[in-house]
């Protein structure tokens, strides 16, 4: 067992070239059905005595604490895991190959409307005491988001390099977002405006933090977004600040996530491509960005149920 662990972790780094987060998550999920087989079978299990009904066992464990799409994910690495296995002889068959996944509830993306996005971005400061420094990095940093569809780990990780203008025009370019896939997502003229505004206050805030006795020991470098201690910013860090512009706005209460559903979906309501979109958001399959049509169509019956005079029968 310990042989094709560490022959999978190898696997996912090197040839997968798997994120932190990928690798981190599916060596938690053989971890826990190790552990489900220990308790199961009363010794640690062997690789051969991982068959089907100690699988079918530790997948059956799962429902009531994980959704389907947490289940659906944990079978993957499972699947993962024995095809290599197979690959490099350690065992004949996959016990999980014949395996299902729970069916997944259709969620559709959550997204704001053009005038709360409006709102949390122009809205007033989230802190009165708020420096012109900190200001001018939350404008940003939300601007980008919702002006390029980004994810928050991919804004957070953007250097100032990714940054690219072109005469009139800016991009952002986004390296190795999901997938490990590079693209270039052009971006508007509020979020230029405010990304030439942050560049200004981020070397103030630089130069600030190296004299400070607090500095961090690691520096954020070439990173476009940092904190006051000179590191680059983190995604739980983003989620706080939305949170208190979103109080102080009065807009729902939605994670960054939401930005990037809004950008796609209103992008596709002003006629843009579903292909450009699909791009844009770096998503590997159609079928991922066509969600937002079915976004879309449920909003506008829903302007139509509520607006139009003959909607509904008397």
């Amino acid at each position: 067992m310990d042989q094709a662990l560490a022959a999978f972790r190898q696997y996912l780094t090197a040839e997968k070239r798997a994120s932190v987060h990928t690798l981190r998550a599916y060596l938690h999920d053989l971890d826990e059905l190790r552990a489900h087989a220990t308790a199961a079978l009363g010794h640690a299990p062997t690789l051969d005595e991982l068959d089907v009904a100690v699988c079918r066992s530790y997948l059956a464990s799962l429902h009531g604490a994980n959704d389907a799409v947490t289940i659906g994910r944990k079978l993957s690495s499972l699947r993962a895991f024995f095809r290599l296995a197979i690959r490099r002889r350690l065992v004949r068959s996959s016990p999980v190959a014949a395996l299902r996944a729970p069916k997944r509830s259709k969620r559709l993306p959550m997204f704001l409307g053009k005038e709360d996005v409006g709102r949390l971005l122009d809205g007033k400061p989230p802190r009165p005491d708020a420096g012109p420094d900190q200001l001018a990095l939350e404008s940003a940093l939300l601007e980008v988001i919702y002006g390029a569809g980004l994810r928050v780990s991919e804004a957070c990780g953007l250097d100032v390099d990714d940054i690219e203008v072109d005469g009139a025009r800016a991009y952002v370019r986004v390296r190795q977002g999901k997938g490990r896939k590079d693209r270039v997502v052009p971006i508007g003229g509020k979020a230029s405006t405010a990304l030439g505004a942050w560049a200004a206050q981020r070397t103030a805030r630089l130069v600030a933090t190296r004299k400070s006795k607090g500095a961090a020991r690691t520096p954020a470098g070439a990173a476009l977004f940092v904190t006051r201690r000179g590191l680059r910013l983190g995604p739980r860090a983003v989620r706080r600040l939305l949170e208190r512009r979103e109080q102080v706005t009065g807009t729902p209460l939605v994670s960054p996530h939401a930005l990037r559903h809004s950008f796609a979906t209103h992008l596709l309501g002003e006629g843009a491509d579903l292909r450009a979109i699909q791009e844009m958001l770096g998503h590997a399959s159609l079928r991922t960005t066509q969600r937002y049509a079915h976004v879309d169509i449920d909003h506008l019956m829903a302007v139509y149920d509520k607006a139009h005079p003959r909607a509904k029968a008397s």
